[in-house]
């Protein structure tokens, strides 16, 4: 009996010693956030509302994930849409899917009680791919805007502007640019000691989350984030707004109705893709960090990161004959080869 006894004497000395360690290491109760795990606080505030939450995410999901695969396979697969346009789109199109794959499985598992919280080198790496594929969007949207307006102000010089070349060379400058920024993002905010208690009040590693977390606020680092921010935002906003300019003052200039038609059709689309994604992310980026609502963030940048790659196949598809044509082409075949 005296055996049995020491011995549950030393099983709970060591429960507790592990207990001890484990709560040290997992759950630490210190200020500085240089341990291993961030806490995501995502819509815990709304309990009712994350059920709601979870099948209207997922169904978006579902949407972009096939809406853009389709839109990819039907580009590549038809020779009538292998014009610049589409190829802008292509790219478009895998940026949309991969954006919001490097958010929503997180979301979805929070949502569900699974992962709420996120070791310091993965809310790094989440940060890290969810903004270089939101910069590249940026970029890319810019370069769209671009060749809309070549094909309407020079459409007898277009074939000559947009050579395969120059798409291949404006497609890869948007992927590289939009990873450079965020790298620059990312290693700026890394060098940056975090305080406070470990927990980001928002669904993912988001920068104005975690720039809320950084020990004294301001500073130069604050300074040349923001001004990164700046860069790849308004640059491209300024392309646009002067590109669509030129198109509004060609379309202006025109006698046909037809042509008009066929010009505002073309740049409709793309326009509104801009207004929805540029507006959101001008709101969430470009506020000072102080004055950054966490409530009203969350659902902002949930429009931005779900609902928008999902709208853009549709937008994109919705008043676009060419791509309705090659969809009805290849359900013809399909339908042919079956009989």
């Amino acid at each position: 009996m005296r055996e049995e006894q020491d011995l549950n004497d030393k099983i709970q000395t060591i429960s507790k010693g592990l207990k001890k360690f484990l709560g040290h290491f997992l759950l630490p109760k210190t200020n500085h956030s240089l341990g291993t795990c961030f806490f995501l606080l995502g819509f815990s505030d709304w309990p009712s509302l994350q059920p709601l939450l979870f099948a209207l995410i997922l169904f978006c999901y579902l949407l972009t994930l096939v809406g853009n695969s389709t839109l990819v396979f039907l580009a590549v697969r038809d020779p009538r849409l292998h014009s610049p346009m589409y190829y802008f789109l292509c790219h478009l199109a895998l940026v949309d899917a991969g954006f919001t794959t490097s958010v929503v499985p997180l979301l979805l598992a929070n949502l569900w009680g699974w992962a709420k919280a996120l070791s310091r080198s993965g809310c790094m790496t989440q940060l890290y791919i969810s903004l270089a594929l939101g910069s590249t969007e940026c970029v890319l949207l810019a370069v769209m805007a671009l060749d809309r307006s070549a094909a309407v102000c020079r459409p007898l010089h277009y074939t000559a502007l947009a050579s395969p070349r120059l798409c291949q060379a404006l497609a890869t400058a948007s992927w590289v640019g939009g990873f450079s920024n965020s790298l620059a993002q990312t290693i700026l905010l890394g060098t940056r000691q975090l305080c406070g208690p470990r927990r980001v009040d928002h669904f993912i590693c988001e920068l104005p989350a975690l720039l809320k977390l950084v020990c004294g606020g301001g500073g130069a680092v604050e300074r040349q984030m923001f001004a990164a921010r700046v860069v790849i935002l308004l640059v491209p906003s300024a392309v646009i707004l002067v590109s669509y300019g030129a198109v509004g003052r060609a379309v202006w200039k025109m006698k046909s109705q037809t042509g008009r038609r066929k010009a505002m059709g073309t740049c409709g689309s793309h326009l509104t893709a801009v207004c929805l994604f540029y507006g959101s992310a001008i709101y969430t980026y470009l506020q000072p960090t102080h004055s950054y609502s966490q409530g009203q963030g969350k659902f902002v940048s949930l429009f931005y990161t779900v609902v928008t790659p999902a709208l853009n196949p549709i937008i994109y598809t919705l008043r676009n004959k060419e791509v309705k044509g090659a969809a009805k082409r290849l359900l013809g075949r399909a339908e042919w080869r079956e009989r």
